[in-house]
């Protein structure tokens, strides 16, 4: 057999070589940690629970003096700006169970697609006369299939009822932006994965109030901003 030329084995490890070292820095890339991201974590003062606490962590809609908010109360933070839309288009789940809205308060960015399945064993027929949004998904029962959708695709507030139960009622927040979270029932909350630079951080706490405050994001330490 003709032993290979010094070239012709250089020729045969350099790809290997090259894949070696591609996939270092591959693995750096997963090791290091995520570049210009920062943090904001605070709390937001919320509102007294009009009622007695709802049990195992459900809340329902009340509509009091023509404003609409949860019970016990909640708030969804979000940061305002101009953002990139996402390659793939946003999706999120509203349950109806046990004749009620899970969650009766989603928040989501424009663009998304929420699927409402009804794992009751009675019809539902969800529908909206939201400016934002106007549907009427019509009666189905939980075997049907598909489930219905709804993309919503305008911001602002939705409000949904059933057409069937007088008393379920929910909220969608449409926001124009990827990042936005649920306060916990105390009113804290940690945003993380945020882009630096200048924002204004909204707490959205019924639909007639929203309070806001100017922040400037930089990686590192997290911010702490408190809705008072």
């Amino acid at each position: 057999m003709t032993p290979l030329h010094p070239v012709d084995v250089q020729t045969v490890k350099r790809p290997f070589s090259t894949l070696l070292l591609r996939a270092g820095w591959a693995l750096a890339a997963l090791l290091l940690p995520v570049a210009h991201a920062a943090t904001i974590e605070g709390r937001v003062a919320l509102p007294k629970t009009r009622t007695a606490p709802v049990v195992n962590q459900r809340y329902e809609i009340v509509a009091k003096a023509g404003v609409l908010s949860t019970n016990p109360p909640v708030a969804v933070v979000y940061l305002a700006g101009t953002f990139p839309k996402p390659a793939t288009p946003p999706r999120a789940e509203m349950r109806q169970k046990d004749l009620t809205f899970l969650p009766s308060l989603l928040p989501v960015q424009i663009g998304t697609k929420v699927e409402f399945p009804n794992l009751d064993n009675t019809y539902h027929n969800i529908f909206s006369f939201s400016p934002p949004k106007r549907f009427d998904l019509g009666r189905y029962r939980s075997d049907e299939r598909p489930i219905p959708s709804v993309v919503f695709d305008q911001p602002g507030l939705v409000t949904l009822r059933c057409d069937i139960h007088d008393h379920m009622r929910a909220l969608v927040l449409v926001l124009e932006t990827p990042h936005f979270i649920l306060t916990d029932a105390d009113g804290s909350f940690r945003l993380t994965d945020l882009p630096e630079g200048k924002y204004t951080l909204k707490a959205w706490i019924d639909s007639r109030t929203t309070r806001e405050q100017v922040v400037e994001l930089k990686a590192g330490a997290p911010l702490r901003v408190d809705f008072p």
